[in-house]
């Protein structure tokens, strides 16, 4: 019966062979003569490492120091988009404007939406709910008949 101790490899692991040990190689090991590339240690420095030390270190929970847009991203909609999509008498909310494709989520969380004054003259009866809007947004809104709540 054979034991598991009793077991040898077939082939021996063959040592790797060191430079600069002995003959053969020359005076210099195959290094060459003087220059970065003949000396021990270190080589070169690497570019992902300097890639890497660019970007700020990430402390903290959740990584407070991560860049704001991260955190809250906004969106702005001109009334000219919403005259030719909502119909007059609706109102305009933030999941209207979701399941009209007018925002969209980022990662799972929902934009802040702020409606900004197009260039054209705004004509519709829109009532508009929880949604930011500019000053001149909203005397639009209002001179044509709709309403902020």
């Amino acid at each position: 019966m054979v034991l598991i101790n009793q077991i040898k490899p077939k082939h021996q692991p063959r040592a790797k062979r060191r430079i600069g040990r002995g003959g053969k190689r020359g005076t210099y090991s195959g290094k060459g003569q003087k220059g970065q590339k003949s000396r021990a240690g270190a080589k070169f420095y690497s570019e992902q490492r300097a890639a890497i030390l660019k970007i700020p270190k990430r402390r903290g929970v959740g990584f407070k120091n991560s860049p704001q847009k991260f955190k809250h991203f906004s969106v702005s909609v001109n009334l000219d988009s919403l005259e030719k999509i909502f119909k007059s008498g609706e109102t305009v909310s933030l999941k209207s404007l979701l399941s009209r494709k007018l925002v969209n989520k980022l990662s799972g969380k929902l934009p802040l939406v702020k409606v900004l004054a197009g260039s054209k003259k705004f004509g519709k009866k829109l009532y508009f709910v929880g949604i930011e809007l500019s000053a001149k947004a909203k005397e639009a809104i209002i001179a044509a008949g709709g309403a902020v709540r």
